[in-house]
């Protein structure tokens, strides 16, 4: 049945009711005192600490969502969520805690106050900034990492799919956590050394650097990048209003070489076909870091104001592109 318009209404205002819900079964670890055998709700709650009555009905709100399946007065997994379980190959459970953190709940509750200014709403929690925050509250920062390399884990097939990195001799993976999508570009390209930048924080916390894997600490907003004949960028310049993101492509100039290439993988937003995924993540950088959702010609625009030509965009199976520009 064709949804009313003022059901289309209702939908979307009480959205975030879910979502609040999800964060915070995410945070009490439901999803992992539940194997492969339905579990009473009343044993859930005991196990995770809550009230038995408004546990279930938290569960029965995700359930209807496709989250979780009710057998009677217990829950059993989906494949959803099953992704909520700490264990999971694939685990997203750290996303929707991410999401549910004060520091980014409180923003988003802001966010009038981000549609009013044009300015991060973030800015009302921590004035220097998400990523000063996270330097400075260890708990969020771990949460922040995991969730972000939960995401990363996610999107590598599909990235792997949509291009051939065995042509670099030596790819720089600029800003890219623990080096997740770096590690298995080098296992699809045996012959490729990789080089993951990363602020000082995230190296030192590094696992053990495989063989073709080099560390190099630094900040790109005022350190030297290493010199590569590829430059990945991944969910990295989005993070920036246009200032900051040309500051860093600057840096990737600089390091490149003519002819080197530089590999921006985000979202490319298009103002023809409206992506709620797509849209979704741009108000998230609106409120949350100050940055954006960029179309196909502000990218290849911002690209072109520091150096770089032949601007191509490459979709993938996933909702990421990847856009790549030459070093002229």
């Amino acid at each position: 049945m064709e949804r009313q318009p003022h059901e289309t209404i209702w939908q979307l205002a009480t959205a975030t009711v879910a979502s609040r819900t999800l964060h915070v079964v995410a945070e009490l670890g439901v999803a992992d005192h539940i194997d492969e055998a339905p579990v009473l709700s009343k044993e859930l709650a005991t196990r995770c600490g809550a009230d038995a009555g408004a546990l279930d009905r938290a569960l029965m709100l995700l359930a209807a969502h496709g989250v979780f399946d009710r057998v009677g007065d217990a829950y059993a997994h989906t494949d959803a969520s099953r992704l909520l379980r700490s264990d999971h190959p694939s685990s997203m459970r750290a996303f929707p805690r991410m999401m549910g953190m004060t520091s980014f709940s409180t923003s988003l509750g802001h966010l009038e106050h981000s549609v009013r200014t044009g300015e991060p709403a973030f800015g009302l929690v921590e004035p220097d900034g998400l990523f000063a925050h996270l330097q400075r509250h260890e708990d969020e920062a771990r949460i922040f990492d995991a969730s972000m390399t939960a995401k990363a884990a996610g999107d590598t097939a599909a990235i792997l799919a949509a291009y051939d990195f065995s042509r670099f001799s030596t790819i720089a993976d600029i800003g890219g956590g623990r080096g997740h999508l770096l590690r298995a570009v080098l296992e699809a390209a045996p012959n490729t050394t990789g080089i993951l930048f990363e602020l000082p924080a995230v190296i030192d916390a590094v696992d053990t650097p495989a063989e073709r894997f080099a560390l190099h600490a630094g900040d790109f907003f005022s350190d030297a990048l290493p010199a590569a004949d590829a430059f990945i960028l991944m969910e990295v310049v989005h993070d920036w209003d246009d200032d900051q993101a040309a500051t860093i492509l600057s840096a990737v100039r600089r390091a490149a070489a003519p002819g080197a290439t530089v590999l921006i993988i985000e979202a490319v937003a298009d103002e023809e076909v409206l992506d709620p995924v797509v849209r979704t993540l741009d108000m998230i950088m609106l409120a949350i870091t100050g940055g954006r959702e960029r179309t196909a010609a502000e990218l290849d625009q911002l690209l072109a104001s520091v150096g770089f030509r032949d601007t191509r965009i490459l979709p993938t199976p996933s909702p990421l592109r990847i856009v790549e520009a030459v070093a002229v």
